[in-house]
């Protein structure tokens, strides 16, 4: 008998934990999506961040449209399934950039670089902090990104769209 897994869709600032039976599906233009996996447990995870970090705390409630929150999530699941998040295998997908004028800005300012590549930083960053190990990053590029994670596999399947400058217009390619 074959077992249907859920399909679970992530939107920005969305965040899901769970075991083998369920497939994570997000689009990922600028933010980052993190796929966490346990390869002995079968368990694991993914998020879909928007900004780096949240620098003012007025609500302590978590909130996964930040990647230092994300963070915090999947530490506290990694400890509610008994294991630890350096067991995980990361994979880290997105940080797209999708204006060519955003080339343009003085990239020698930290704070005037696209969020995209700001993203990157903060994934990278923040799994190296939790010593996860990275298997896979695809990032970055003008253009978009279909992701599918499967929590059994661990397989992430991506489908990246590229944007094809045409003069002064910019379109897409590769949408289906």
């Amino acid at each position: 008998m074959e077992i249907t897994k859920q399909r679970i869709i992530l939107h920005a600032g969305d965040y899901y934990f769970g075991n083998e039976q369920a497939q994570v599906h997000t689009l990922l233009g600028s933010c980052i999506s993190i796929a966490l996996w346990h390869p002995e447990k079968r368990i694991g995870g993914m998020c879909h961040f928007a900004l780096p970090y949240r620098f003012e705390r007025n609500d302590q409630r978590l909130n996964p449209r930040f990647a230092d929150d994300c963070m915090t999530l999947f530490a506290r699941s990694a400890k509610r399934n008994h294991t630890q998040l350096r067991d995980y295998q990361a994979k880290i997908f997105g940080g797209g950039n999708m204006y060519e004028k955003q080339y343009r800005t003085d990239q020698s300012d930290p704070n005037r670089r696209p969020v995209g590549e700001k993203n990157v930083a903060a994934a990278f960053e923040l799994l190296s902090k939790h010593e996860v190990p990275i298997l896979v990053a695809h990032v970055g590029e003008f253009g978009h990104r279909r992701i599918v994670f499967d929590i059994e596999t661990g397989d992430v399947w991506v489908k990246f769209s590229p944007i094809i400058k045409m003069g002064n217009q910019e379109s897409l390619t590769g949408v289906s």
